[in-house]
């Protein structure tokens, strides 16, 4: 684990998706951080602890979920499942499908389990399951600023926590999608879904797979312009922001659902 110093500065919004605008200065206190993703050992340990019953294990309630049938509400979760051929990139179901029975000690579904993967990070954890382990493990969930600063690791202005270029001397630096999305993978980075944790160079803080793997949940709930509604202070950098509350979080795609920034 590793603490950066207290009040430093970072420039958010390096990137052209609109939700990641304006560029803008942020200050953050200092704050400890895991070197890794939580592992399916590290999770294992938690639930063998608690009992801890994850969402994607849970009979969905009927009053949670209005109007869909009943031999619908089966416990599980969403997969990646890459279809034959190419397809539109507009719609996210081409590739994510909905598995019965899929969960994080099964994440391709029934008949697929983590032996073997102890060491990869833990999927299928839904926000609520993520802060249930940091809270035993007497943690939290970092920020969207802290996880960007974390992610930089002492770099500004970059487009990737280790620098400027996508594969510096031909080298992969993270585990990512190569080929034609979502159909034609090449895995060229030597793996075709998630790697074990540290599989590739830490950046500039020691921190690992701060890009590519799996995707991380920070605190803060989600609006498409909540950069550029913090607030300043006289520095001109805003301080320690925690995003929207969560009666203001929308999503364009999906208005009426309240999330967390992923």
């Amino acid at each position: 684990m590793g603490k950066n110093d207290p009040t430093l500065e970072v420039c958010g919004g390096h990137d052209p998706m609109t939700d990641a605008r304006p560029i803008h200065r942020v200050r953050v206190d200092g704050f400890w951080m895991d070197t890794t993703e939580v592992t399916n050992e590290e999770f294992a340990r938690f639930v063998t602890a608690t009992g801890y019953v994850t969402l994607a294990e849970r009979q969905p309630r009927p009053e949670d979920y209005p109007g869909v049938p009943a031999d619908k509400l089966v416990a599980g979760s969403v997969v990646f499942t890459p279809p034959a051929h190419a397809v539109p990139l507009t719609d996210v179901l081409q590739w994510w499908s909905y598995v019965p029975g899929a969960n994080w000690r099964h994440p391709e579904g029934p008949g697929s389990s983590i032996t073997g993967r102890e060491r990869h990070p833990v999927v299928h954890v839904a926000y609520e399951d993520a802060e249930a382990y940091a809270q035993w493990a007497g943690k939290r969930l970092p920020t969207e600023a802290e996880w960007e600063f974390a992610a930089r690791g002492g770099l500004a202005g970059q487009s990737y926590p280790w620098g400027g270029e996508l594969q510096p001397g031909g080298r992969w630096m993270a585990n990512t999608w190569q080929g034609a999305f979502p159909y034609q993978g090449t895995a060229e980075d030597g793996y075709a879904r998630s790697a074990p944790v540290a599989s590739f160079p830490a950046n500039g803080y020691g921190l690992y797979d701060m890009a590519g793997n799996v995707w991380e949940w920070c605190s803060d709930w989600y609006r498409p312009d909540a950069y550029a509604l913090e607030p300043a202070g006289p520095d001109g950098a805003v301080h320690n922001p925690h995003g929207p509350a969560q009666a203001d979080s929308f999503d364009p795609q999906e208005p009426g659902m309240a999330k967390r920034v992923q």
